[in-house]
């Protein structure tokens, strides 16, 4: 697995072995192996059939498992799309720092592979899936904060961070183009509705596909109540053409929401890219994309 970040454990599978024989002892025996992947923030592998073990491989995804424990119980009943489900949360251990957790095996393909930007039937399949996490009580529910990336916050909380970006970008995008496109976000009418659940990290490596079909929605490390507009980057990062009005229209976004939303698809995209430029190709290719789409050429 590639060393995406300067200070990231490394994590193998005999580590894992050595955690389930302390830990979960009768899962031992099972075969276990690496699960490639794009993702930045955890190491996987794949244990038997049904199974695979998700070990934060940064310090800031260390309460994710946590997170998803407490909450994907509540919300999953009511969900359109299957979810993670969380079997077992382990224990810092062998040499190993943070919590770390067993999950039942998803079956299907990362959207980032399975593309699914031009399915009108995708498209109106994740916008009900909003509507329903939207849906659910909201009580008790962690707020937008430091632990949920900001994300759900008020798009003017990003600025600085964002124009940071913007110059760790020059030579990779047209920095004129990106910064008025983050200048027109901010004019956006702010969000004055009642905190609504959101899952604040809506990537394609994040959608699963089956038979053609969007299957499951993962990885809720941003998972917490805030503004609706985060989980629009789907229509930039995602869908194009019609699937991207049929996105917009199934969900019943305002003008402003829409603004919103694509600052939150430049910000995040300008984040990531000069970030995981030279160690994250498939990252980077997909921030490349995302901007292109804010900015009217996808």
């Amino acid at each position: 697995m590639p060393r995406m970040h300067p200070d990231e454990l490394d994590v193998d599978a005999p580590l894992v072995g050595c955690l389930l024989a302390a830990q979960f002892p009768h899962w031992a025996d099972l075969p276990l192996a690496p699960v490639p992947s794009s993702g930045t923030d955890h190491a996987l592998f794949r244990l038997g059939e049904e199974m695979v073990v998700r070990l934060p491989r940064i310090h800031w995804a260390t309460a994710q498992a946590e997170l998803e424990r407490r909450w994907l119980p509540r919300l999953a009943p009511r969900l359109p799309l299957a979810v993670p489900e969380q079997l077992a949360l382990g224990e810092p251990g062998e040499g190993y720092p943070w919590p770390w957790a067993v999950y039942r095996w998803l079956a299907g393909e990362s959207a980032i592979h399975a593309p699914i930007g031009e399915s009108v039937q995708a498209a109106a399949d994740l916008a009900r899936f909003l509507l329903a996490l939207r849906a659910i009580d909201p009580t008790g529910g962690p707020a937008a904060d430091t632990a949920s990336g900001g994300r759900g916050a008020p798009l003017a909380a990003r600025d600085a961070v964002t124009r940071d970006a913007i110059a760790r970008s020059r030579g990779l995008v047209d920095t004129v183009a990106v910064t008025a496109a983050w200048d027109d976000a901010l004019r956006a009418p702010a969000y004055e509705g009642p905190p609504v659940w959101i899952h604040g990290d809506l990537e394609p490596g994040n959608l699963l596909v089956r038979d053609g079909r969007l299957s499951a929605v993962i990885d809720f490390c941003c998972l917490c109540l805030g503004d609706p507009a985060c989980d629009l980057i789907p229509a930039w990062s995602v869908f194009t053409g019609e699937a991207r009005g049929i996105f917009r229209a199934t969900l019943a976004v305002d003008d402003a929401a829409w603004a919103r939303g694509k600052g939150w698809a430049i910000s995040t995209a300008l984040i990531a890219l000069p970030y995981y430029v030279d160690t994250n190709p498939v990252m980077a290719a997909g921030a490349r994309r995302k901007i292109a789409a804010v900015l009217g050429k996808g």
